[in-house]
């Protein structure tokens, strides 16, 4: 009798031979949907083509537009390096089914991005604004409202520091709360809050101050989103500026950025208070202010909360002089200061999405010595983290749109498959019962 025979629930196990030489089987089964949603869907390498225009010798085996749609497709995949990618591209299936007869190595991927200049970087950004029109369209034309695509759109806008190791071409020492001292870059991100894309992102020197460059960074996103759509910019105290908010204000634009004063707490102090109905302890104001340099006065809206004594006595009480904690924000919104504050918070989730692009799609981790290289390599992690996004979104799948990076990639790319032909077609077969066969089934759909 052997250790199964009593078991309710298991019988002897089988030997299994394993064998290595079956041809036909990859474990990135998922980027296949990735691939026909690409070239099908968004006509990608045409429009890739179209937009970025760079011309490479007579020579040459690869163009741009290889390179690009082979890095964004290796970071989905989980590539965090050149080197990376192409082990995401040595699946032989992947290759097939994307009609790749060769591809190149990590340096002929390097030197074609150091090729690159300013010029093909902000084309870089141009298709990733025509891209999303095309989802967009798609969106509407499938009778999904979208509100960013039609009414208002709340941008967020942050900044972020990724620590580099080495000596990479315009990076530089700055505010580094990780690394204190270390080389650094520091990314501007604007997020479409409704949709949680990145709208548009500028790989920077990491000595550059949060809202260096702001204003343009407005202007050129602005230009790309429907001029019938009002955009409301939010975004921290890192970015209070009289430039940033007269520009929001000659596009009639709205604006709710918290502010950063050294005599903000003496301002405050000297208001109105009044309390905030069905919330205890909380009390507002609103009220007309015109820092130094600014050419007239705006509105500040702020609450505050009453910080209460850990053992308060009767003794302390009738000396205590109450304290608060303040929360002040400059908009043109009409809101009351209590929904501005409600409304403020909602950006908390930005920094959880840039998080997510960095440490699970590479953002700014793809590098090279040179610095339009690396904002090339930026833009194409920009495009794998909107690709997801995209097909999410044209699922309909409300749960799939909720996925992060990590969980898209565990259960609908690192998906098993085995290629087979017959009738003159490919067959990629997959795992007749998936963990999650209803975001397979819709990840799937999207690119048919």
């Amino acid at each position: 009798m052997n250790e199964y025979s009593r078991s309710k629930c298991r019988v002897s196990p089988r030997e299994v031979k394993l064998e290595t030489t079956t041809p036909g089987l990859t474990s990135y089964a998922g980027l296949v949907p990735v691939i026909r949603f690409l070239q099908k869907r968004l006509g990608f390498r045409r429009l890739c083509r179209e937009t970025v225009a760079h011309a490479r010798g007579a020579n040459a085996t690869y163009e741009l537009a290889d390179v690009i749609e082979l890095t964004s497709v290796g970071v989905l995949g989980g590539a965090s390096s050149l080197t990376g990618i192409c082990h995401v591209w040595a699946d032989r299936v992947l290759r097939r089914v994307a009609g790749w007869t060769r591809l190149p190595v990590d340096t002929t991927l390097g030197r074609v991005f150091k090729e690159v200049g300013r010029r093909e970087v902000v084309a870089l950004e141009t298709l990733t604004h025509r891209l999303r029109g095309r989802v967009w369209r798609r969106l509407q034309q499938s009778g999904q409202r979208l509100r960013s695509a039609s009414l208002v759109m709340w941008v967020d806008v942050d900044s972020t520091v990724k620590t580099v190791y080495g000596n990479q071409e315009d990076t530089a020492k700055g505010y580094n709360e990780h690394k204190r001292g270390a080389r650094s870059y520091h990314p501007l991100l604007g997020f479409c809050a409704e949709t949680k894309e990145i709208l548009q992102g500028w790989l920077r020197s990491g000595d550059a101050y949060t809202s260096n460059g702001m204003v343009l960074f407005m202007q050129q996103l602005a230009a790309s989103v429907n001029r019938k759509v009002r955009i409301v910019w939010r975004a921290d105290s890192g970015f209070f500026a009289g430039e940033t908010l007269a520009f929001a204000e000659s596009r009639g634009d709205g604006y709710l950025i918290k502010v950063k004063l050294r005599t903000l707490a003496r301002l405050l102090s000297c208001q109105e208070w009044t309390p905030v109905a069905g919330h205890p302890g909380w009390e507002a104001t609103t009220f007309e202010h015109r820092c130094g340099s600014w050419s007239r006065s705006r509105t500040f809206k702020a609450v505050r909360q009453r910080k209460t004594s850990v053992e308060p006595t009767p003794q302390l009480h009738l000396l205590e002089v109450p304290e608060y904690e303040y929360f002040c924000y400059v908009t043109n919104l009409s809101l009351t200061p209590w929904e501005t504050h409600k409304a403020y918070g909602k950006r908390a989730t930005c920094e959880t999405w840039i998080e997510e692009a960095k440490n699970q799609m590479g953002l700014a981790a793809l590098r090279t010595e040179a610095f339009q290289a690396n904002a090339a390599l930026f833009q194409c992690a920009i495009m794998a983290y909107n690709l997801v996004r995209w097909m999410a979104l044209l699922s309909g799948d409300e749960e799939l749109r909720r996925w992060e990076m990590r969980t898209v990639r565990t259960f609908l790319i690192r998906v098993a498959g085995k290629l087979s032909r017959g009738s003159r077609q490919l067959t990629l077969k997959t795992p007749e019962e998936h963990l999650h066969a209803r975001q397979w089934a819709a990840w799937v759909a999207v690119s048919a």
